[in-house]
């Protein structure tokens, strides 16, 4: 590689760079909008979408119509994929994309339950997660990852837990909606004879995070979907955590742990989804 090639790798480095500075700062400013949103008293009614347990509020489409058009005028090149109003594609094949998911934990939020979520991530034009961030309106908590730079809560690094058992500690996962997913009995079943404790709060996006911020041994949802995964899932991976599998798949299980109880976990989960997945894969 000569010099003008080295210079020009470097001049795009820095351009990616800046630019992801600058995303940060845009999709902090909208959490906080979005939160502030989610903390007003609630108005409008409920709608079933795919089915009585999928439903929409008027809230969820007026955070994401918002945060469709700052993203638009902030960034005009940018694709965007949405829970609420689908995907528009990028102006170029090459550029990135935002995923959003406005109220993550919408049951939650209709039913008058404090724990929901706002989801907002950018990855590149092949899925390789740029940015996350996951806010949690009611505890005022703002998890943040940009790529290579660690994870934070409120601008304070944060790390995975460093305890070596899942033994009193806990686990996290979600429902696909109303229903377990294939092999979630077995694996709580296995979780519990572990004096494991398992929760379902409502949350994926909120329930992912908890491993990054260490509070949280392992989480697990059973169906992958960018909106309200891939943010919390680099969130979670530059605060140290381990994924199985490494680089998560549409609509197929996702798996994150502390690194201590990686090997404890995937032998656990190995066993009750019959995927040959180790921890060295991740």
């Amino acid at each position: 590689m000569n010099n003008h090639d080295r210079n020009h790798d470097h001049d795009l480095d820095l351009a990616l760079e800046l630019d992801l500075d600058r995303a940060l700062a845009v999709a902090t400013d909208l959490a906080a909008w979005a939160s502030e949103a989610i903390r007003r008293p609630r108005d409008g009614g409920v709608r079933e979408k795919a089915s009585p347990a999928d439903i929409v509020t008027q809230t969820d489409e007026t955070i994401e119509a918002h945060v469709r058009s700052v993203l638009r005028s902030a960034f005009p090149a940018h694709g965007i994929e949405g829970e609420e109003y689908g995907t528009d594609e990028p102006a170029t094949p090459n550029a990135p994309y935002w995923v959003v998911d406005p109220v993550d934990g919408t049951t939650n939020y209709a039913h008058g339950i404090g724990w929901c979520s706002f989801s907002l991530g950018l990855a590149a034009a092949d899925g390789t997660p740029l940015l996350g961030l996951v806010a949690d309106p009611w505890r005022g908590e703002t998890f943040t990852a940009v790529r290579g730079r660690g994870a934070y809560l409120n601008g304070t690094p944060i790390r995975a837990a460093t305890h070596t058992t899942l033994t009193g500690h806990l686990f996290l996962t979600e429902w696909a909606a109303h229903a377990h997913w294939p092999g979630l009995d077995a694996l709580l079943a296995a979780l519990s004879a572990r004096h494991c404790t398992a929760r379902v709060m409502g949350s994926t996006a909120l329930s992912l995070v908890q491993v990054a911020a260490g509070r949280a041994s392992a989480a697990a949802v059973g169906e992958f979907h960018a909106v309200d995964g891939l943010p919390a899932y680099l969130i979670a991976r530059e605060a140290g955590a381990v994924a199985l599998p490494e680089v998560p798949v549409y609509d197929e299980p996702l798996l994150l742990m502390a690194p201590g109880v990686a090997e404890e976990m995937a032998e656990l989960w190995r066993t009750v989804t019959s995927r040959r997945i180790t921890p060295e894969q991740a």
